[in-house]
């Protein structure tokens, strides 16, 4: 479909969308659609909850965030259920400013982003519907047009809450264009939009001395007055300040701990009572989420002076740290890279993993727990299993440090470094060597870096290089193998039919002779040995494979090469060990014969063919392993 029609198609659906009715008309439509009524802080929760709701492990992972927000999973269950959920159900915590608190490039700002364009696209489908008084420069809730009165009657009748007074221009007009018939006020459903100014605001200060209260609550319109002969008269102002615009969605409050302190006293009415005073007027309601964000250092000053006391009360602080998996700050990069103007390059495989592995380290703090590294507690995060650690040494570690992810190397700065590498060496394929290097030089030019951080980076930075060194080697010798999953399956058949005669003391038949033979003790040892598994444990281990495949046979699965993490290990590192030679030697001659070449041929199309290379990178790889492996 062309881009004109699909212009065309929205411009349709726009129409399709509008609504326009009494507010007698709006009254039956609530009848059949309580939901209509919700309030700002119960349209976000549910315009995240209707995305999609998924558990894993225990934890709930909200679709709406998926694709934009990698590892903070655990942060936003946090912030969904007890400051959105709970602000839902009308409790306290609604009446508080949520402030994001977290280090720069974490994701606050793409957290509050993402909610924004949210609501602009749920105010367009039937549960996020939005109806306001037609003309109120506020979007008013046309429920405020119930008398006090008669609110607990409407309650009774209808169910739903009424909160706010109707605001003094809708007051005048009730009066003036409608003869007091609030049952004849025209009433329209409006869709949120930053750019025109509908349901969501930002505010964001500048200097102090230049900056006027009226860019939050609105201001006289001084050219009006002589019409309308007074200043007090509703007509003669503006509702147009950001609060009078963000009402019925949200206000994105920038830099907030920055601000003057008379813009922030305007925020302990709004958030406490639900209204905020402008011009000559009574409180003038408004049904709105406010969000800030920070980071750590501000939001202490803030706290530390004491006349921040009352509005320090009403803030509920949800932490933003850094990702701690390096899964996800691999998908982090390539997300960024995607959307960058450096997708034509190539990236060799590992290469921004390698990069993800310095940065998680650069955020870890160091475990107290007995037995763990920073490596193992890298893996253990990362959802990987350690040998002698399960979920519950998982969940310790996590609660040894409240402020871990709040500090270490942020992602603009690993991606800056690898568009440094590209633009600086006119490189059309950069491998994880450069990637590392560009990281490494680019520490000396970093000014936030502290000389005792800086020295500690150095270091895992030669941690990344070491794991990247098993994982090249790795890469190299998998392509070496010809049919590799053919040979792996066969080893770990013939290992399986060793394993069965040990546990049940049978005897195995030879396929060619037919003689009977005791199970090879040497065969099981050699690929036991490759994962550590001692003489003593070998028994153990052997018991359990068998449990394993008993427990698949039950279920009527079979068991194959993938279906044992450690054996596969086992597997794998036994026919990389029979081959090291081969690798070895056909990597490092400078003058290979025939049928060296054509080997090296042929593992270079499998890298490139299987593993994502491209003919740079994978010969790259070979030579470098190639000096590893005669080292």
């Amino acid at each position: 479909m062309s881009i004109l029609k699909k212009i065309e198609n929205f411009r349709e659906e726009e129409e399709r969308l509008k609504w326009e009715g009494t507010f007698a008309d709006y009254l039956d439509m609530l009848k059949e659609k309580p939901l209509v009524a919700q309030t700002a802080h119960s349209r976000v929760y549910n315009m995240i909850k209707d995305a999609g709701v998924e558990e894993v492990n225990g934890k709930k992972e909200y679709s709406f965030f998926k694709e934009q927000l990698y590892g903070v999973e655990e942060s936003l269950e946090k912030l969904v259920e007890e400051y959105f959920h709970s602000a839902a159900k009308r409790l306290d915590v609604r009446k508080r400013i949520l402030l994001l608190m977290g280090p720069v490039s974490g994701g606050k700002s793409t957290l509050v982003t993402m909610l924004k364009r949210g609501l602009e696209q749920y105010s367009r489908t039937d549960n996020g519907a939005v109806f306001a008084i037609k003309g109120c420069p506020m979007h008013e809730d046309p429920l405020h047009l119930i008398p006090n009165h008669l609110r607990k009657d409407f309650y009774e009748e209808y169910g739903i809450k009424i909160e706010g007074n109707l605001s003094p221009l809708n007051m005048m007009r009730v009066e003036e264009e409608y003869g007091g018939r609030i049952e004849d006020v025209i009433v329209e459903r409006i869709f949120f939009s930053e750019d025109k100014r509908t349901g969501i605001g930002t505010f964001s200060p500048s200097d102090p001395k230049s900056q006027d209260i009226a860019d939050l609550t609105g201001s006289i319109d001084f050219s009006t007055i002589a019409e309308y002969g007074s200043e007090s008269d509703p007509r003669a102002y503006r509702f147009d300040g950001e609060l009078n615009k963000a009402n019925r969605g949200m206000m994105e409050f920038q830099e907030m701990l920055k601000c003057d302190e008379k813009f922030l006293w305007h925020l302990l009415s709004l958030t406490q009572e639900g209204n905020f005073k402008a011009g000559r007027f009574a409180l003038i309601s408004a049904d709105e989420l406010i969000v800030a964000h920070t980071n750590e250092s501000e939001y202490k000053s803030f706290i530390s002076n004491k006349k921040n006391e009352a509005l320090h009360s009403r803030i509920i602080v949800m932490k933003v740290p850094y990702n701690l998996k390096v899964d996800e700050e691999e998908r982090i990069y390539k997300k960024m890279i995607a959307d960058s103007d450096l997708s034509h390059v190539h990236i060799a495989p590992h290469a921004l993993r390698v990069a993800a592995i310095f940065t998680i380290l650069t955020r870890l703090k160091e475990p107290t727990k007995q037995g763990v590294d920073l490596l193992k507690k890298m893996r253990l995060y990362n959802g990987e299993s350690v040998e002698g650690f399960n979920s519950q040494d998982l969940a310790e570690l996590k609660q040894e440090d409240p402020d871990e992810g709040m500090s270490g190397i942020d992602p603009r700065y690993v991606i800056n470094r690898i568009s440094s590498a590209i633009i600086r060496k006119q490189l059309t394929s950069i491998n994880a060597l450069d990637v590392l290097r560009s990281i490494k030089d680019g520490l000396s030019e970093h000014a936030s870096i502290s000389k005792e951080d800086r020295e500690r980076y150095m270091d895992f930075i030669a941690v990344a290089r070491k794991e990247y060194d098993t994982i090249a080697k790795k890469e190299v010798q998998k392509a070496f193998v010809y049919s590799y999953d053919e040979s792996a399956k066969t080893l770990m058949d013939n290992y399986l039919d060793n394993v069965e005669a040990y546990c049940n003391k049978n005897k195995l038949r030879d396929p060619l002779t037919g003689e009977e033979m005791t199970p090879d003790e040497k065969l099981m040892r050699s690929i036991e040995e490759q994962i550590g598994i001692s003489e003593n444990a070998k028994k153990a281990f052997r018991e359990e494979i068998l449990i394993r495949i008993s427990a698949y046979a039950r279920k009527g699965k079979k068991f194959d090469y993938n279906s044992h993490e450690r054996l596969r290990e086992a597997i794998q590192k036994k026919l990389f060990a029979d081959l090291k030679d081969i690798v070895k030697i056909t990597t490092s001659t400078k003058t290979p014969d025939e049928s060296q070449l054509k080997k090296v041929n042929e593992v270079i199309a499998r890298l490139i063919d299987e593993h994502g290379y491209n003919s740079t990178s994978a010969n790259e790889l070979l030579r470098y392993v190639g000096s590893l492996l005669n080292r």
